[in-house]
């Protein structure tokens, strides 16, 4: 059998909103959807939550390693001796 959302859609791919995006928890027609970011279908507010924290989570580290390669590329930077090219005409 089709899922409701193939039949209304036209198509074979699952839907976002036939599934939780964090627990794979069947999301029925009739119960509420906990959206996040407008792609994200979630069974439950804490679901959500945990998806939030867990984003929160990883776009802090990428932050730290990011200033960590700016500073150390800063750093080398500093220690790097100009040295200028180019051509000389003699005449």
């Amino acid at each position: 059998m089709a899922s409701y959302y193939a039949e209304v859609f036209g198509s074979e791919e699952p839907h976002f909103l036939e599934s939780c995006s964090l627990c794979r928890k069947h999301l029925g027609r009739n119960s509420d959807i906990f959206m996040y970011r407008g792609d994200k279908a979630f069974c439950s507010n804490e679901c959500r939550e945990e998806q939030i924290e867990s984003d929160e989570a990883k776009e802090k580290s990428w932050k730290v390693s990011a200033r960590s390669l700016r500073k150390k590329s800063s750093e080398a930077a500093k220690d790097c001796k100009t040295v200028r090219t180019g051509t000389l005409v003699v005449a």
